[in-house]
């Protein structure tokens, strides 16, 4: 398993890692998650409203070399949408997504 699905677990473990867009969107509306991590494959429809949600937020949104299905490999759970509710976990995250990017844009 890579580093960024060792952390996708490990801040799942810790509970701080919110599933689903509904439950990503709150918890970006009310302000309790700083990132959303966006799967590979999520439809450009669910893209687009969470994108629009984090703008007026302040969120950060990221996109991450994972697919639904190695997401739900690292948590358990398939989903496209996922929200991080602790902002040191945010920086390692957004740090890791950043990387691991770039190693594929590399390829």
């Amino acid at each position: 398993m890579n580093k960024l699905a060792s952390m996708l677990s490990l801040t799942q473990k810790a509970g701080r890692l919110l599933l689903g867009f509904d439950v990503a969107k709150g918890a970006v509306e009310k302000k309790n998650a700083g990132l959303v991590l966006l799967a590979k494959d999520l439809s450009p429809r669910s893209r687009k409203e969470i994108a629009l949600v984090c703008e007026k937020s302040g969120a950060q949104v990221k996109e991450m070399p994972l697919t639904m299905d190695e997401v739900w490999f690292a948590v358990g759970k398939r989903a496209g949408v996922l929200a991080v509710a602790d902002e040191g976990l945010a920086k390692k995250l957004a740090q890791l997504t950043d990387d691991k990017n770039k190693e594929e844009s590399a390829l």
